[in-house]
C-alpha cells in the first residue's frame, strides 16, 4: 500500500473515530447522571430536631460592635425585638439623610443565634413611620424569608418564628415594595447563625457593612438629602460607605487592635446594586469564609462580596500601625466614602516590617 493510500484511509477514519469517542463519553455521562460522586456534596432536607431548652432575649448590637460568642451547648428559644425607626441621620459632614432603620441605626442591629435555635422575631414599626415595612432574613427558610408574614403598618407589630437551620453569616433587609427604595434608605443588617461547634476563639470581632446612597445632591452637598431613584436605577451611587456614613470607621471611630491580636470581621454588602471588593491595606486575610458560608479560603488579599451577601474574614495582626479598610474598586474608597481604619498598637517587630530608606523614614 502506498503512502498516499494510507493517508487517505486515515483521513476517512478520523471522523468515525471522533464520533465513536463522543458516543463513549456520552454513554458514560448518561450512566453517571444523577449519581453522587465524591466531588459533590449531598443535598440535605433539613428538619429541625434539636430539643429547645428554655428561652432568652437576644442581645442586639449596633455596628461595629458584635454580641458576645454563644457559649451554651444546646438550642433555645431566642426572642429578637427589632424596632423600625425612621429618622434623620448623618451621611457625611454637613449632610443629613432620612434613614429608614432596623433598630435606629444603619446598618441595622447585629443578631447572633446558634444553629438549631428557634427564633421568635418581633418586628415593631414606630407610629411616627411614614411607610409600612417588613423583614426578609436570608437565614430563613420560609415565604419571602419572613417578608410575606411580617408586613407591619406604622404603630403595629408582627411576630413570626423560624428555626436557624443553616450556619453562616446572612443579610437581612426590608422587602416592602418598592424594595430598592426601602433598601436604599438604610433598611438592612446581618444575622449570624453560629455553627453548633462554635467559631474559633479570636481577640476581637467587628461588624462592618457596605452600602450605597443615591442622593439628589452631589457628593458632599450640604443639607438634608433625598433619594434619587433615577441614580439608583442607573446604578450610579453618590456615596458608597461603610456602616452608614462617610468616616464611620475613621478618627475616633476607627476600629482598634493590638499587635498579636486575632481579628474577625463580619463584613456584609447591602448593595442595593454594587459588588464589594473588600481589602485591608497592610494585611492578608488568613481565613476567608466566602459569601458567609462554612468553607474557608486561605491567604487572600481581596475578597468579592455580592450585593445581598457577606463574608467572614480573619487575620492575625503582627505589627502596629494603621490598617486601611477599602472597597478596592478604588474610586469608591477615595471619592465616595468606603474608607475605614484599624488602629493597631503594640511593640514593633522589625522582622515583620522595617523601613530602611525613603521620605517616610525618620532621619531622612
Amino acid at each position: 500500500m502506498t503512502t498516499s493510500s494510507r493517508n487517505s484511509i486515515v483521513r476517512r477514519m478520523v471522523p468515525f473515530a471522533l464520533i465513536a469517542g463522543t458516543a463513549i463519553v456520552t454513554t458514560a455521562a448518561v450512566a453517571n447522571l444523577g449519581k453522587t460522586t465524591s466531588a459533590y456534596s449531598p443535598i440535605p432536607i433539613r428538619v429541625p430536631s434539636d430539643a429547645i431548652v428554655g428561652q432568652e432575649i437576644a442581645i442586639l448590637t449596633d455596628a461595629p460592635s458584635v454580641p458576645a460568642p454563644i457559649t451554651r451547648d444546646h438550642a433555645t428559644k431566642v426572642i429578637v425585638n427589632l424596632d423600625i425607626v425612621e429618622k434623620k441621620m448623618r451621611l457625611a459632614d454637613g449632610v443629613e439623610y432620612t434613614m429608614w432603620t432596623f433598630g435606629g441605626s444603619v446598618p441595622g442591629k447585629f443578631i447572633r443565634v446558634r444553629e438549631g435555635d428557634l427564633v421568635e422575631l418581633h418586628l415593631k414599626n414606630e407610629s411616627s413611620s411614614t411607610m409600612p415595612h417588613n423583614i426578609d432574613l436570608h437565614a430563613v427558610t420560609g415565604p419571602g424569608g419572613g417578608a410575606k408574614t411580617s408586613l407591619t403598618m406604622p404603630g403595629q407589630e408582627s411576630i413570626f418564628t423560624f428555626t436557624a437551620m443553616n450556619p453562616g453569616l446572612f443579610v437581612y433587609h426590608c422587602a416592602t415594595s418598592p424594595v430598592p427604595m426601602h433598601m436604599a434608605n438604610g433598611m438592612y443588617g446581618m444575622i449570624l447563625v453560629e455553627p453548633k461547634e462554635g467559631l474559633a476563639k479570636v481577640d476581637r470581632e467587628y461588624y462592618v457593612m457596605q452600602s450605597e446612597f443615591y442622593t439628589k445632591g452631589d457628593f458632599g452637598a450640604k443639607g438634608v438629602q433625598e433619594l434619587d431613584m433615577d441614580k439608583g436605577v442607573d446604578e450610579k451611587p453618590t456615596y458608597v460607605v461603610f456602616n452608614g456614613s462617610v468616616d464611620a470607621l475613621t478618627g475616633d471611630k476607627a476600629l482598634k487592635a493590638k499587635a498579636g491580636d486575632r481579628v474577625r470581621i463580619f463584613i456584609g454588602d447591602a448593595g442595593p446594586n454594587l459588588t464589594s471588593s473588600f481589602h485591608v491595606i497592610g494585611e492578608v486575610f488568613d481565613n476567608v469564609y466566602v459569601e458567609g458560608g462554612t468553607v474557608a479560603q486561605h491567604n487572600v488579599q481581596t475578597t468579592l462580596i455580592p450585593a445581598g451577601g457577606s463574608s467572614i474574614v480573619e487575620f492575625g495582626v503582627e505589627n502596629p500601625g494603621d490598617l486601611i479598610l477599602v472597597d478596592h474598586s478604588i474610586f469608591r474608597a477615595f471619592n465616595k466614602g468606603t474608607l475605614g481604619m484599624i488602629k493597631v498598637e503594640g511593640a514593633e517587630n522589625k522582622k515583620v516590617f522595617a523601613a530602611v530608606k525613603g521620605l517616610g523614614v525618620s532621619g531622612e
